[in-house]
């Protein structure tokens, strides 16, 4: 039975002209990164930090490599966008739309279904992820070599490593992504099951990131970085250091899985004492 609603609310939301124009977005967001990473001086500008660290800058200068710096504009910007997109409409849209009455009116528990949309949300954030990571490496494949790899982020030493090791970081590095937007898209699920229009609940969810990024940033509330989950967003790329910290990598996992169940629990309370009249 659960399976049965999975499927139908999977259906719908890959049912929809939006989820394709979300994923064209993003696949013309890395087609332009990948023409200006290979056509400006910026391909340039990573073959000098490569040779004034002694290493081979063609033998790093790949698809992975490129693949990686496509991602992390996307990964900041537009994947927290798209996600709060999809979960703010998950509870909202049906409830605006009129639909959320009808399927009340059956004997249903509301708890069953508001798991069945917001596993059908996660699901939708991982296959998310699998496609930027799966057309980012595919598209740098296509004019870049498939040697070692090279990553470099603020505020982290850069490393290089080979194909081989690149690939399995890669992976794991989107492991860890899935659970960055489900928990993003459990923020916008939770204030979808406020009493608000699907809209308001996107840019409420996006407004608790924001504010999440600007006390981040303020001197005064470093002693509470554990606190703020766009702190946690960045463990996927720890996976790219050397050693991988892994303790904190797991720290930061608990966190969002933490806030992905706090977020439903809420989602759920705030529904179940609404007043849907069917």
């Amino acid at each position: 039975m659960f399976i049965a609603q999975l499927r139908n609310e999977l259906w719908k939301l890959f049912g929809k002209k939006r989820t394709y124009i979300g994923f064209g977005a993003f696949i013309l967001a890395q087609t332009a990164m990948l023409l200006a990473f290979k056509f400006t001086r910026w391909q340039s500008d990573f073959e000098r930090l490569l040779l004034g660290n002694g290493y081979v800058a063609t033998e790093f200068v790949s698809a992975l490599t490129v693949s990686v710096v496509m991602l992390m504009p996307q990964i900041i910007l537009l994947m927290p966008l798209y996600a709060t997109l999809v979960g703010g409409d998950l509870v909202a849209k049906e409830y605006e739309d009129g639909t959320l009455r009808m399927i009340l009116s059956r004997p249903i528990s509301r708890v069953r279904l508001l798991l069945v949309k917001w596993a059908a949300g996660i699901v939708f954030a991982a296959v998310l992820v699998v496609v930027l990571g799966l057309t980012a490496l595919g598209f740098a494949k296509l004019l870049f070599p498939w040697k070692g790899m090279f990553v470099f982020a603020p505020g982290m030493a850069f490393s290089v490593f080979s194909p081989g090791e690149g690939l399995a970081r890669f992976v794991f590095a989107h492991l860890f992504l899935v659970v960055n937007a489900s928990a993003i898209l459990s923020v916008a699920f939770m204030f979808s099951c406020f009493n608000m229009k699907p809209a308001a609940a996107t840019i409420v969810a996006l407004s608790y990131l924001f504010v999440n990024v600007v006390m981040e940033s303020i001197p005064f509330f470093d002693r509470f970085d554990n606190w703020f989950i766009t702190h946690h967003f960045r463990c996927w790329l720890l996976v790219f250091q050397n050693p991988v910290p892994w303790s904190q990598i797991l720290q930061s996992q608990v966190a969002l899985l933490t806030i992905c169940a706090t977020a439903f629990v809420v989602g759920c309370t705030a529904f179940y004492v609404r007043d849907i009249k069917s």
